[in-house]
């Protein structure tokens, strides 16, 4: 069975840090672009970041470039510094491979706010 399970997430004050991560099961992890995307209270999805296969190149939304940083080891994780109130948001954690198999995970809360 493919799992996705996001962690990490809460509440902090504006400028203030959270790590989430994301741990996998039921697929072959290494063969899976994984993506970071968020969804704030009565908005769309928004992609946040993305880690490559392979070679782990990484890429980030304009909103978050500098102050997140997406890693893959054993899960994925997305460290956020400077926490901004427009980062409140619901984090998912998605795997998707080159044959288009995608799989989300059920989402981590952030919410900032002093």
């Amino acid at each position: 069975e493919v799992q996705l399970v996001e962690s990490g997430g809460g509440m902090v004050q504006p400028g203030g840090s959270l790590r989430l991560s994301c741990a996998t099961s039921g697929f072959t992890f290494s063969k899976y672009v994984m993506t970071w995307v968020r969804q704030a209270p009565g908005k769309g999805p928004e992609w946040v970041s993305t880690v490559n296969i392979g070679d782990h190149d990484t890429y980030y939304a304009d909103s978050v470039r500098g102050r997140f940083t997406i890693s893959k080891a054993s899960a994925v994780y997305l460290e956020m510094n400077d926490l901004k109130p427009e980062d409140t948001a619901i984090y998912y954690c998605n795997a998707k491979n080159l044959g288009g198999w995608s799989y989300w995970g059920q989402g981590t809360q952030v919410t900032v706010s002093s």
